[in-house]
């Protein structure tokens, strides 16, 4: 594909600054860019952008004196994840059954929608139009995929869940595994029977290895619009609100109900039976041990507000410092006290 730089600002609402003539054949970043690709570039990297081998660059409305073809808009990072969907290849999939794939009594497949070879669709299963389902995939018993999700390779969906519209399972993923539930008496453990669901809103995306557990009854809830990254862990029962984003080796324990426009970062934890505001953001390597209120930029075990746990940072490195000094007064005072 190859596009003007006039016709790339015209499809974004940007304004040209710079030959709008110039050919954009593809997208790169910074260091990788040669003749005829078109970077983003944001602070710190504009120096950097100005002297690499790109034909145009996408940069802020502020930027000044930038020396090469360029296109000025508000967000260029948002406005680059838009040309990338333009850019990419599109990878063309069969609309229909595959011969291959197995297909269980009283399912329904939408004719519009795509089942690659190996996957399994249980007894009882709904597969809405446009959705896709790649080659291992299992979807158990009377679950159910909405309309245009995908469903990648080895992921698995089990009895009684339901995906909705527009969503991305991404490779090896488990919806409705069981609930870590159990009773233990005389120290022998013994399984609760978890016979909830778990039920996926419209436009999330859930990333490779994560686990949702199903109910141990009712329904653990994914709010639509949540992106959840790679090797997450959501506990039975949690309900998390619309539009979070949970980043890698976050794990949520059963029965948390976190709000909307929540941020975990990398590797967060959280016990259970508790609820997190919305509109909040929680630092990498947190540990959330209690109720949270409305808001929070939070950071550390045990949790506290992001500034707290800096200062805390920036203190606890003073400590072997602080720690010579204290020996040291000790060896005055031992001497004062030998006179």
């Amino acid at each position: 594909m190859e596009k003007t730089l006039q016709e790339i600002a015209e499809l974004i609402g940007g304004t040209l600054a710079g030959d709008g003539s110039v050919k954009i054949s593809g997208l790169a970043n910074i260091s990788a860019a040669r003749a005829g690709d078109l970077i983003f570039a944001v602070p710190p990297h504009l120096d950097e952008a100005k002297s690499c081998a790109a034909a145009a660059v996408l940069i802020p409305l502020d930027a000044e004196n930038f020396p090469k073809p360029a296109i000025k808009i508000s967000d260029p990072r948002a406005a680059f994840a838009k040309l990338l969907s333009l850019f990419a290849p599109k990878i063309k999939i069969p609309v229909g059954i595959s011969d291959k794939a197995h297909i269980g009594r009283d399912a329904k497949i939408s004719s519009e929608a795509s089942v690659m070879p190996f996957a399994v669709i249980d007894d009882g299963a709904r597969i809405e139009r446009g959705a896709i389902i790649y080659p291992h995939v299992y979807i158990g018993r009377h679950a159910m995929i909405g309309s245009d999700t995908i469903v990648y390779s080895s992921a698995t969906v089990r009895e009684f869940c339901k995906i909705g519209s527009r969503c991305v399972i991404h490779s090896s993923a488990v919806i409705g595994s069981d609930g870590f539930g159990f009773t233990t008496k005389d120290g022998v453990h013994t399984k609760v029977p978890q016979v909830g669901n778990v039920i996926i809103e419209d436009d999330v995306e859930v990333g490779a290895h994560v686990g949702i557990d199903r109910a141990a009854m009712g329904s653990t809830i994914i709010g639509h619009g949540t992106k959840i990254d790679n090797l997450v862990h959501i506990g039975h029962n949690c309900k998390i609100g619309a539009n979070c984003l949970i980043v890698a080796q976050t794990g949520i324990s059963g029965s948390t109900t976190v709000g909307d426009n929540v941020t975990f970062g990398g590797q967060v934890g959280t016990v259970g039976h508790i609820n997190i505001g919305g509109n909040s953001v929680y630092a990498a390597r947190s540990g959330i041990s209690k109720n949270m209120p409305e808001g929070f930029f939070g950071a550390g075990f045990p949790i506290q507000s992001h500034s707290d746990w800096l200062r805390n940072q920036a203190a606890l490195k003073r400590v072997p410092e602080l720690l010579e000094k204290i020996h040291l007064l000790e060896d005055e005072i031992k001497k004062l006290q030998r006179t």
